[in-house]
């Protein structure tokens, strides 16, 4: 089982070493358009996953389940891509920056933007929009499989976010995902040094296989 010291580690593994990982072992992580609110900030920690569906008759509520996610979890919130009602805003924000949360991910939009900027709260979502989703919106289901952007996330996944977005990484892999971005990060770095010592790119790269080190393996 991955602890906090591989989540930490993951702070300084860029989601495109990951994304690189995850395409050599033919597995799909990367939430297409869910973007950071800010340049500059990082997310890595556990999924705490929330299903929201469109409200009933009489609605229900957009739920308390802030009171149990634990601190260095990820609030992983799935509106099914609704850009029209928010999910997420500033109280939220403070309670969860409070709480020592690591961060939320939205499959739709959020609110009360200059909150989460002022705390430097990690938020990545499909953007900003004033609109409350109370009576639009209401909690489906908590801590169970979610879809975003085409990628299923489970419960107790490893999110990673940077300026480039946001990478889930299954726990059933997360072990050999780690190993592999390790050894694309450290070729990278063997092709940077050769360069700056005066090698060509082109024959830096061709040595350390810099083309097919995102290759799944077998693959041509």
């Amino acid at each position: 089982m991955t602890t906090t010291k591989t989540t930490d580690r993951l702070l300084t593994t860029s989601t495109a070493t990951l994304a690189d990982a995850l395409d050599k072992i033919g597995r799909d992580g990367c939430l297409l358009d869910i973007v950071p609110l800010a340049d500059g900030q990082r997310v890595s920690g556990r999924a705490f996953t929330v299903r929201y569906v469109a409200a009933g008759n009489p609605p229900g509520t957009v739920g308390d389940y802030l009171d149990d996610v634990e601190p260095g979890q990820v609030v992983v919130l799935d509106n099914n891509a609704r850009t029209d009602c928010t999910v997420w805003g500033d109280i939220l924000t403070a309670i969860a920056d409070t709480k020592g949360v690591a961060g939320t991910v939205i499959d739709g939009v959020c609110r009360d933007a200059s909150r989460a900027l002022d705390l430097g709260y990690p938020i990545y979502s499909r953007g900003r929009y004033m609109r409350t989703g109370k009576d639009r919106v209401e909690v489906a289901a908590v801590q169970e499989p979610v879809d975003i952007a085409g990628v299923k996330i489970h419960p107790g996944d490893l999110i990673v976010g940077d300026d480039d977005g946001v990478v889930v990484i299954p726990r059933d892999i997360e072990e050999e995902v780690l190993r592999i971005a390790a050894e694309i990060d450290a070729r990278e770095d063997r092709i940077l040094a050769a360069v700056l010592d005066g090698a060509s790119l082109g024959e830096a790269r061709a040595q350390q296989g810099y083309h097919t080190l995102q290759r799944k393996d077998g693959a041509r």
